[in-house]
């Protein structure tokens, strides 16, 4: 299941350390240039996926709303996340692929 493939490389990269979570780490990444995507769980609030959304366009970075809070979280082996951002380009790429081809909605 393509689902799967996009969290499992979310683990892989939090396993590689390419990856940071919760709104004040992603929010640094992205105001940084560190973020080559973002990913905003689907069940956030309103407020927070206006925030990202505005600060994805801004800053010319990917932002994806995928899945929920619970699941992002199980896959980084943390409790639930809102937030993450991917530090690497080629963890990137594969995670945005694999969104694509399955019921992520771009922003």
């Amino acid at each position: 299941m393509k689902a799967d493939k996009a969290l499992s490389l979310i683990g892989l990269a939090t396993k590689a350390g390419r990856t940071v979570s919760g709104e004040f780490s992603t929010e640094k990444a992205v105001k940084d240039g560190r973020a080559s995507l973002v990913v905003v769980a689907g069940n956030a609030s309103e407020n927070t996926k206006k925030k990202f959304r505005n600060m994805c366009e801004f800053y010319g970075v990917p932002i994806y709303f995928y899945k929920d809070k619970d699941t992002l979280g199980n896959a980084m082996g943390k409790e639930f996340r809102a937030s993450l951002a991917v530090l690497d380009e080629g963890f990137a790429n594969g995670i945005r692929k694999a969104m694509e081809t399955d019921d992520g909605t771009i922003a």
